[in-house]
């Protein structure tokens, strides 16, 4: 670079039509990836700064290269303005009664040229002109690579290393250079200067320094685009990777899913003898890889994930997408993984938070909700243990359940009438009031405002509940984040979602436009139901 740009510089110096400026020109320009006019742009640019500190900077002067000749022209430009009252600057502009004397076909807008006589490059002035052609063709090889490069984010790409320095890797790609920082690297893996090096190209983008090419190889997608290349099915779309989990450079979970039913997903992906498979793992330092088969209900998924363990029984809660897997005992170190790797590839391959327990911890789990529900009804309805363990054996959690369920659903159960039925309802209806009694009277002692009682979801133990942590008022609810309101109640009151619904309700006199908007057009879409 530093030799083209002396000659580039010794050429300029010479200031005479001769063709070996575009020359250098076309070299410049090929050796640094850009377009030749560019280069010469870059040259005008030189010459004219060259030109100012002999002329004066004060003066607009502007330099042209002619692109088939090479000949280099200096002038000065005055602007053509239509009065003295116009002139912002005396050296750059004239009125056009002056500009007429010279020109008579002179109109405002104009430039009068003035012809220089070509530059004597001396040493300084040489090197400035060679600091600027050099600064201009940075910048537009960088325009260059931003431009190549910018739309190539999610592609693989092959590189060798550069250097090395604090473990962060610069990868020359050939026509760019990328950084491929150290916690983007495998754990362990080395790199040597001069190695051949494959990554994914994570984001391109144009900083201050330049343009910017981040590389990674512990990233999900790298594994994705590693299979695409070793399995045709999934380059052509037959078989699709649904989600990757990895733990780079030990082990890493991939789902897949076959869009044609007479072919098997897992068995492409393995290849012959396992050579497919065998290949990436090869390339991601011997990570090993569980292939699976990707389904749309989550059970059935999960349980695949956690292979290679088995699963006795599984139980959903979708609205907190946590799930419950049951494993026999001698399974359980084979379901968690070491250092809980296992679960924890599959909790992000299925994006399901995964909670493990063996047959005999579900078993005392269930005999102690058994007894805690059997110990309540017993407690707030006044009945003996045998009624108590029917009821929590008819599946009967709660004594809202009890209250309002319809008698025939109580009726069914062995052993129960109608009568006990309705004795039943009217015990546990009895209990609701007097506990909601209470838990108002505490509601006012504590000073909480009937305003929060008008908030969807809110409930009397709520209320209490919060109103121990002093929020009172709808501004001390509105102040809150959804966890610390839930933060703030008996595990498993509130939902994620449902406890942004309550904030959301309390801040909603804050914004009492968009509250009036939402009523009126609630009103027109009832008036126009019933039309």
């Amino acid at each position: 670079m530093n030799k083209t740009m002396t000659e580039t510089t010794d050429t300029i110096a010479a200031v005479h039509a001769r063709p070996e400026l575009l020359l250098v020109a076309e070299t410049v320009a090929k050796d640094k990836g850009i377009e030749q006019g560019e280069v010469l742009e870059a040259m005008e640019q030189a010459i004219q700064k060259a030109g100012r500190s002999k002329y004066g900077h004060e003066h607009d002067i502007r330099a042209t290269i002619d692109r088939k000749s090479g000949e280099i022209t200096l002038a000065r430009y005055v602007e053509v303005v239509d009065g003295v009252g116009e002139i912002e600057n005396e050296h750059t502009q004239t009125t056009l009664d002056l500009a007429q004397a010279k020109k008579k076909d002179a109109v405002v807008g104009d430039f009068l040229i003035d012809p220089l006589p070509p530059i004597d490059f001396g040493r300084i002035a040489a090197q400035t002109a060679k600091q600027v052609i050099v600064q201009k063709v940075r910048d537009a090889e960088r325009k260059r690579q931003f431009a190549e490069y910018k739309d190539r984010a999610g592609e693989i790409v092959n590189g060798l290393v550069k250097r090395v320095e604090f473990g962060n890797i610069i990868v020359d790609l050939g026509r760019a250079e990328a950084l491929l920082r150290r916690d983007e690297s495998i754990p362990r893996e080395h790199f040597n200067n001069g190695d051949r090096i494959r990554a994914y190209i994570v984001d391109v983008r144009e900083e201050l320094r330049g343009p910017q090419i981040f590389l990674s190889r512990t990233h999900p997608n790298f594994m994705s685009r590693l299979f695409a290349q070793e399995v045709p099915e999934i380059y052509d779309g037959v078989i699709e990777i649904k989600a990757v989990a990895r733990d780079p450079g030990s082990r890493a979970k991939i789902a897949v899913l076959s869009n044609d039913s007479s072919i098997d997903p897992v068995g492409p992906c393995i290849g012959m003898r396992g050579s497919r498979v065998q290949a990436v793992v090869g390339e991601l330092q011997g990570e090993k890889i569980d292939i699976i088969q990707w389904s749309p209900e989550p059970a059935t998924f999960i349980v695949n994930a956690l292979a290679p363990a088995e699963v006795a029984k599984v139980v959903l809660d979708e609205e907190k997408m946590k799930i419950e897997v049951v494993v026999p005992d001698e399974q359980l170190s084979l379901a968690i993984g070491r250092r809980g790797q296992n679960v924890r590839l599959a909790s992000q391959l299925s994006g399901w938070d995964i909670d493990i327990l063996t047959e005999a911890e579900e078993s005392e789990r269930r005999q102690s909700e058994f007894n805690t529900r059997s110990a309540m009804f017993v407690e707030a309805l006044d009945v003996d243990d045998v009624i108590a363990h029917l009821l929590v054996t008819e599946g009967f959690s709660s004594i809202e359940q009890v209250a309002f369920v319809p008698v025939d659903d109580l009726v069914d159960i062995e052993g129960f009438d109608e009568d006990i039925a309705e004795e039943l309802r009217e015990r546990a209806r009895v209990y609701l009031e007097q506990r909601d009694a209470e838990l108002a009277k505490r509601c006012k002692e504590l000073g909480v405002t009937d305003e929060l009682a008008a908030i969807e979801g809110m409930t009397p133990q709520v209320m209490v509940a919060i109103g121990e942590k002093e929020i009172k008022t709808l501004d001390d609810l509105g102040d809150l984040a959804s966890d610390e309101l839930i933060e703030m109640l008996p595990a498993g009151t509130l939902t994620q979602t449902k406890a942004n619904d309550i904030i959301m309700a309390a801040r909603a006199h804050w914004f009492p436009e968009e509250e009036a908007a939402v009523e009126e057009i609630a009103i027109e879409g009832a008036e126009g139901e019933k039309e």
